[in-house]
């Protein structure tokens, strides 16, 4: 059994592929597996997986077609046999003591570790302070951890194979944005997690990915995938204690894309949201919290559009 397990799931990357297999590769600590999931790609991208397949024993490759990001990791997870998982999309990339910190910074008793994260816009890197805490409950954590921008992506932890299995945790196949239908969960339902000051995972902004494409319709399937996947979260935690802060994220969520939609879809969805009780958990601690959420229920979008976003 090696230490991770680090899914990979590989569509049409060949630009950036191998600058993300060769992170791995390069790591300080050796004892990992990796499993790359093909997708049926239109360039090269394939090709290159094979070459490293031959070249490493410790890589594995499995082969579908009509994957989708979500399908294929957990695809990825179902053969893993690691202690414990880690997720790295392929146009992305690793530190190279990435895995070396995370050891360093595991015991038995933590279900969820949090590393920190650098972002690639146009060769220029941005970089977050985003402040480290001690193992907490995954209640804690979660109220730490939505202070920042990137809770929802599922690459910026190292997960706990026996926990994980434990809570049986699965991707919603087919939907866009995955990461938000399952990590803040995950979070939640952690008995201990940790965040490590290390930043070892570099994330590329570029035009042409899923999430940046400016293909309307795709924004709208975005909306409708954030409103069933929130709706499944909280139908699971609705009897659960201390739930009002993760909610409170889920309907903050959903608001806040929801304004990123032409007028006309942002008055739709905004019905939607009301009938489903989503600003009944709307945050209003502090003064500009409490005029969004009056400028959000009186259904204000060129105000929230244009002066609180």
């Amino acid at each position: 059994m090696n230490k991770f397990s680090i899914i990979i799931p590989v569509y049409n990357v060949e630009k950036y592929l191998r600058k993300c297999l060769n992170s791995v590769i390069n790591q300080t600590y050796k004892d990992y597996e990796v499993i790359i999931v093909c997708d049926k790609s239109e360039d090269n991208s394939e090709k290159i997986v094979d070459e490293y397949i031959k070249k490493y024993k410790n890589f594995k490759k499995l082969f579908y077609k009509n994957t989708g990001l979500a399908k294929a990791r957990n695809i990825g997870i179902s053969v893993a046999t690691g202690e414990y998982y880690l997720f790295l999309d392929s146009d992305d990339f690793y530190e190279e003591k990435l895995l070396e910190e995370i050891e360093k910074n595991l015991d038995d008793s933590i279900d969820l570790l949090r590393f920190q994260i650098q972002e690639i816009k146009n060769e220029k890197v941005i970089k977050y302070n985003e402040i480290p805490f001690d193992t907490e409950n995954g209640i804690k954590a979660f109220s730490n951890i939505v202070k920042y921008h990137y809770v929802e992506n599922s690459w910026c932890y190292c997960y706990k194979a026996s926990f994980w299995k434990k809570n049986n945790f699965t991707f919603e196949n087919g939907c866009i944005a995955e990461d938000f239908g399952l990590t803040p969960y995950i979070i939640f339902s952690a008995s201990s997690v940790k965040s490590i000051n290390y930043i070892g995972y570099n994330y590329l902004q570029r035009d042409n990915s899923l999430m940046n494409d400016k293909n309307y319709e795709k924004k709208i399937k975005k909306m409708n995938d954030l409103i069933l996947q929130a709706n499944k979260q909280k139908e699971k935690i609705k009897y659960k204690e201390n739930n009002n802060e993760i909610i409170s994220f889920l309907n903050d969520s959903l608001i806040y894309f929801s304004t990123t939609l032409n007028k006309k879809d942002y008055k739709h969805y905004n019905k939607i949201l009301k009938k489903t009780g989503c600003f009944d958990y709307i945050q209003s601690k502090t003064l500009k919290q409490k005029i969004k959420k009056f400028i959000l229920k009186n259904n204000s979008w060129f105000f929230y559009h244009y002066l609180v976003r």
